[in-house]
């Protein structure tokens, strides 16, 4: 097999080696079954079975309540973007958002079509390289709903607080977050995240909804848009992503077994305290992060001139350290080191950094 990268791409991003290994087994016959997951009619036996397993396989990951509804749609993050107010900003018709980088800024946007938005807070006039100070006089006790992205994969920033927003129901965008660290869901109305960088390849989109949420869409909300309609159908309204809720599936399996979202949380802290550890120390490289936010997932990082970031992502691309430049908004580079990236990627690009540091000074 051709030797395979350390990919630090922020998404789709890199996926556990034993998943794809277990994938490709199963890509032409699923076991018992004489015909692959992709050929397999959603409405089968078989397939409700697949389904039926990643559900209960995330509700006890995530230790999600009975009281809440799992749902994998399409559309990725950003069709949520839309849903969320078509159907949560029906009684008031107004919502408070926190602007914490590009994803916030997007979904904000989007909501002002259908109802009041409130900027709580934004960190915008630093480039979103911390999580904003919340003062709760600007919190509208009337909001339908409050609404954060817990990691910006963009700016490298992530929220280890949650809000206390009271009796108005939180909603977060967990995209590239979500199994890589506890977190209490009962603290949230809402939270979704699209699969391409911890679940599995692009195409699925977990939605997670407290059950007294749902059944209030705006009358226009298009059948297809309706939380309450895909909780009734099992998300199965329409044919599903079949093979991206299998595979998700199998990663599900991947995250038991190596002990759970908390055992990930702890590897998940000690790979982003090998790199965060060298910038501090560094005279060359620089983080970009206020500390006390930065990302598990997504560190964004920068050397004195944009000659040496083009050279450092060229060289290490050599080597096989690969999607490190940054986003096109912020420069620099960026390492995403979701759970599927093992500690000796980040050591070994530490490592590199620490020889590229005495070569260039």
């Amino acid at each position: 097999m051709e030797k395979r990268v350390f990919n630090f791409s922020a998404g789709p991003s890199m996926l556990p080696v034993e998943v794809l290994e277990q994938a490709q087994r199963e890509l032409v016959c699923y076991p018992s079954c004489g015909m692959s997951v992709m050929e397999m009619s959603h409405r089968s036996k078989m397939f409700e079975s697949i389904l039926a397993k990643a559900k209960a396989d995330l509700k006890e990951l995530m230790h999600i309540p009975d009281n809440y509804k799992i749902m994998f749609l399409q559309g990725g993050g950003s069709t949520q973007f839309a849903m969320v107010p078509l159907n949560l900003m029906n009684k008031n018709n107004k919502a408070d958002y926190v602007i914490t980088g590009q994803w916030a800024k997007k979904a904000a946007e989007e909501a002002k079509k259908y109802g009041q938005v409130n900027i709580v807070a934004t960190s915008a006039d630093t480039t979103f390289n911390r999580i904003p100070e919340l003062d709760s006089s600007k919190m509208d006790p009337e909001a339908d709903y409050f609404y954060i992205t817990l990691n910006n994969t963009v700016y490298g920033t992530h929220w280890t607080n949650l809000p206390d927003t009271g009796n108005v129901p939180l909603v977060g965008d967990m995209s590239s977050s979500i199994l890589s660290e506890e977190i209490d869901i009962t603290k949230f109305g809402l939270l979704y995240a699209g699969a391409q960088k911890n679940l599995g390849p692009a195409g699925v989109t977990v939605v997670i909804i407290r059950e007294d949420l749902l059944g209030n869409a705006m009358d226009f909300t298009p059948t297809m848009l309706r939380y309450d309609i895909h909780a009734e159908n099992d998300s199965l309204y329409n044919t599903p992503p079949t093979y991206g809720i299998y595979f998700m599936g199998l990663v599900f399996d991947w995250v038991k077994r190596q002990g759970g979202v908390a055992a990930l949380q702890k590897i998940n802290e000690h790979k982003a305290s090998l790199l965060y550890d060298f910038l501090d120390a560094s005279s060359l490289f620089r983080g970009t992060v206020v500390p006390k936010d930065r990302s598990l997932m997504n560190a964004p990082f920068v050397l004195p001139t944009d000659e040496l970031n083009a050279k450092f992502i060229k060289e290490a691309e050599a080597l096989g350290f690969v999607n490190l430049k940054g986003h096109r908004t912020i420069g620099g580079m960026r390492a995403s080191m979701y759970n599927a990236m093992p500690v000796e990627g980040v050591e070994q690009l530490v490592a590199f950094m620490k020889k590229f540091e005495m070569e260039n000074k």
